[in-house]
């Protein structure tokens, strides 16, 4: 079952936020939403290093072609 970003609309996301704030309540909710950011952030900063890796080793491998010519 594939299920697209677009089948999450404006009123299901306001089921999900009602439903977190009735399991975690109004104090923890806002605790839970920085500590999902930060960790959102550090995925962004690992996988953007990984990609910058990749690029690196594809130009050192097209610069060692360029001078085997």
């Amino acid at each position: 079952m594939v299920v697209h970003l677009n089948a999450i609309g404006p009123v299901s996301l306001v089921i999900i936020g009602i439903v977190a704030l009735l399991i975690f309540g109004p104090k923890k909710l806002p605790e839970l939403g920085k500590a999902f950011g930060s960790t959102l952030r550090e995925f962004k900063k690992g996988t953007k290093g990984l990609i910058d890796d990749d690029d690196d080793d594809k130009k050192k491998v097209i610069e060692h072609k360029d001078e085997n010519k």
